[in-house]
């Protein structure tokens, strides 16, 4: 599926797998690869394509439209990054109308994981639901507990951490 949408907003944009390629700074052939379905890109590399295409992640995971969606987290494939210390389950796909989507997310005890920049105006918020949290914001580190919750403008970089022996798990919403 994540092969099928990036041939199709690849074909959509009238890029080569070149141009792609120098875009969202991820090689041609893996490009090509995951196009076929020959291998899953890593939640690292389905940002970089994203940013680099300028579409919201969850647009490579967008299924046909129904009048209400169930998610149960147990019978999702999550989106494994960090060597699979950080599981990421999608719960609201991008929604064009609505301008957001919603992930939880689950890191394991010293999990980190850096996020490229996004594009202007593209906010996001965590709410940390179990665990504790420190998010690296530009230069600006800031912990967050269970109960607590944080927006940010994404357009910089940032990290979370699970420094902690727990795992930490958290909702992200990002806003478009």
């Amino acid at each position: 599926m994540i092969g099928e949408q990036l041939k199709k907003i690849r074909k959509q944009k009238n890029l080569t797998l070149e141009q792609v390629s120098i875009l969202t700074s991820v090689s041609k052939p893996m490009l090509g690869q995951i196009e076929r379905s020959r291998s899953v890109p890593t939640i690292t590399t389905l940002w970089k394509i994203a940013t680099g295409l300028k579409v919201p992640l969850s647009t490579f995971l967008i299924e046909e439209e129904t009048k209400y969606t169930i998610i149960d987290q147990k019978k999702e494939e999550p989106i494994l990054s960090e060597k699979g210390k950080m599981r990421a389950y999608t719960i609201f796909l991008y929604d064009p109308l609505r301008n957001f989507e919603t992930f939880y997310i689950e890191f394991d005890s010293e999990c980190k994981h850096t996020s490229l920049p996004h594009d202007e105006n593209v906010e996001e918020t965590i709410f940390v639901i179990e665990g504790e949290l420190t998010m690296k914001l530009k230069e600006e580190e800031v912990q967050l507990k269970k109960g607590q919750a944080i927006r940010f403008f994404a357009n910089i970089e940032h990290t979370y951490q699970n420094k902690n022996d727990q795992i930490c798990k958290i909702y992200n919403t990002i806003f478009y």
